[in-house]
């Protein structure tokens, strides 16, 4: 939409020219500051132009062109209020001037909030022309605007609350992200035209002063913003403009924090960028999907969004158009995928709206399809432009980059509405270290639903301490898997089918065992009705982590050790813990297993590790370990 404006109002300034000399104003001064006017509008100074017409004004009050001419300037530089007022003025003194006066007066009110009279002049227009095709196109979105302004613009003032001075200043502050424990922001700062990152950081008194961000990521040579951060902190995607390793106008870069400084960014290349212009990345919370915005070919609008996949090899899958669900014929932007991996928010100037850029909410449905976007409503949205959104984990609390009545972009809180927030979710934070030496490890983690079997996470634990982070929906049980070459692959339950766990932080730490002889390794995941022992179907992701360790450690030999909880008597106990080794030997078997590697021993209750005097520390007792018996 942004092109089709900037072309027509382009159009009124250099075509009310021609219209100049047909309609002179009889004072001479008045005409002489309109001819001056005309010669700075011809080498694009526009401030000057505006001068030299509201001397001319000045001179003769009722000077229609020179008040047609001063519109469009003050509406090319989005100041509609002062521009409504000079069309409202060639209205009264000279109405059949040109019919484009009804479209400018139209737009000018409609980007001030006076959606009725915005209606009014735009229908007038309509009346008394007829336009092109794409010119139609854009006074039918406007008159869209208008009715659903007017259907929608029940009073929700003052939700926004700017946040203090020590992130927002006179100048421009847009794109909040914030990491999964909403402590630390990272926002886009523009000073003297050029863009860096800022954060900042939650203390008992409110936001810390915003500083630079550390290391190789900021430069005062290129522009850098519209980024996202991995809930974990540790990746920043963003869009770096006209650099030299560039595919595009702007491509999309990825740094990593390491020891406290970011990383000498890297371009993530093709397929995700082009010789088009990408920008906007939005990371899902597993680290798989990434979305951005981009006008390469073959899109619905100016800008559309795309999403791609990172595949097994660790490559992106070709970028997918998120079709006409979330993609208008106008301009969508700004994407942000919560870390319920379904609630996506972004911007529109396409969708019905307030005027300008809105913001709006869209889910996937259980087949993958996406909602019809809803906007946010008069609460979040006005008149002027929403530029970026972040939502907290719990879905209760969002960050806003807007349009102040002064023009600048700040950065806004608010309490999300019941109907706009996403799923409930959870994360877990630890980190993995060796048993016996406490060094950090790199190793793999995994989480599977194990009623689904579908993978919810995966990714390393940082190298350099150990940590990492997952997300996970509230509601459903999940296997935790760990696992590193050279060690025991262990796992944990997380049973998370409870909404009181929403935003929960579960911190972990993980000690992996190397592979030798005596080394112990426990299974959280094999589940058995009461008192049987059969294998439930929650039990396939342990079984196969177990086989793939096997395999992957083909001369390795194990011991299969059930374990009991205290309830029952204890002849009972042990066979019933016998058996269910045996039952977890039986599958490895059929898997391929040989079975000259494998024995089994029950324990019943012998061996707890926590108390059997709570639901809780029975959980735990009941258990499948295993054991190295040989190499």
């Amino acid at each position: 939409m942004a092109d089709v404006r900037h072309c027509l109002c382009i159009f009124f300034i250099y075509w009310i020219g021609f219209a100049y000399g047909q309609k002179p104003s009889p004072n001479k001064r008045a005409q002489a500051a309109y001819i001056e006017a005309g010669k700075l509008l011809r080498i694009n100074k526009l401030d000057e132009a505006a001068q030299k017409l509201s001397t001319a004004i000045s001179y003769d009050p009722n000077f229609a062109t020179a008040h047609q001419q001063l519109g469009d300037i003050l509406r090319k530089q989005d100041r509609f209020i002062e521009a409504s007022i000079h069309y409202q003025k060639v209205l009264q003194v000279d109405p059949d001037l040109t019919a484009l006066t009804y479209f400018a007066l139209g737009e000018s009110l409609l980007f001030s909030g006076k959606y009725a009279e915005a209606q009014q002049a735009l229908q007038r227009y309509l009346q008394r022309t007829a336009p092109t095709a794409s010119s139609l196109k854009l006074i039918e979105k406007y008159l869209a605007d208008c009715r659903y302004a007017l259907l929608h613009n029940e009073s929700q003032r003052g939700i926004l609350q700017r946040l203090e001075g020590t992130i927002n200043t006179p100048d421009d502050e847009y794109f909040p992200k914030l990491t999964a424990d909403n402590r630390t922001i990272i926002f886009t700062r523009k000073t003297n035209n050029q863009e860096n990152f800022y954060a900042s950081n939650l203390t008992e008194t409110g936001w810390s002063e915003a500083e630079k961000l550390a290391g190789n990521i900021n430069s005062e040579a290129f522009n850098e913003g519209a980024h996202c951060i991995s809930p974990d902190g540790k990746y920043l995607f963003f869009t770096g403009c006209n650099w030299p390793n560039g595919m595009g106008s702007c491509d999309i870069y990825v740094s990593k924090l390491e020891s406290g400084s970011w990383s000498q960014p890297h371009n993530l290349g093709a397929p995700i960028n082009s010789k088009g212009w990408e920008a906007q990345p939005a990371i899902s919370a597993d680290g798989r999907t990434l979305y951005f915005v981009s006008n390469r070919e073959g899109g619905l609008g100016g800008y559309d969004i795309y999403s791609c996949r990172l595949q097994d090899d660790g490559s992106w899958s070709i970028p997918k158009n998120l079709g006409p669900k979330i993609n208008s014929a106008f301009d969508e932007s700004s994407p942000y995928i919560h870390a319920d991996g379904r609630t996506l928010y972004f911007v529109s100037d396409g969708w019905p709206g307030f005027g300008r850029k809105d913001l709006f909410f869209s889910q996937l449905d259980s087949i993958q399809q996406w909602s019809t976007p809803i906007n946010m409503g008069n609460g979040v949205n006005d008149f002027r432009d929403q530029t970026s959104i972040h939502v907290s984990m719990n879905g209760e609390v969002g960050h806003v980059s807007a349009q102040s009545s002064s023009g600048n972009l700040d950065i806004y809180s608010f309490r999300m509405p019941t109907g706009l927030q996403p799923d409930p979710v959870a994360y877990i934070a630890g980190s993995v270290r060796d048993a016996n030496s406490d060094r950090p490890l790199d190793a793999t983690i995994e989480v599977i639903n194990t009623t689904t079997g579908n993978h919810v996470f995966r990714d390393h634990s940082d190298p350099g301490d150990g940590t990492f982070l997952a997300v996970l929906p509230i509601g459903a049980n999940y296997a935790f898997q760990i696992q590193r070459a050279g060690y025991l692959s262990t796992s944990r339950q997380f049973a998370l089918d409870n909404p009181q766990f929403t935003n929960d932080k579960f911190e972990i730490e993980i000690r992996l065992s190397a592979i030798e002889k005596g080394s112990v390794g426990t299974l959280n995941n094999i589940y058995f009705a009461v008192n049987r022992y059969e294998l439930l179907s929650e039990s396939t992701a342990d079984l196969q982590l177990l086989f793939h360790f096997l395999r992957r450690n083909a001369t390795v030999q194990i011991e299969i050790a059930g374990h009991t909880d205290s309830s029952g008597d204890s002849q009972s106990n042990q066979l019933l813990s016998e058996r269910r080794a045996a039952a977890v030997k039986t599958y490895l078997l059929e898997k391929g297993i040989s079975p000259d590697r494998i024995t089994t021993k029950g324990y019943g209750a012998n061996m707890p590790i926590a108390s059997n005097n709570t639901e809780a520390g029975k959980r735990l007792n009941r258990r499948t370990t295993f054991s190295i018996t040989g190499l």
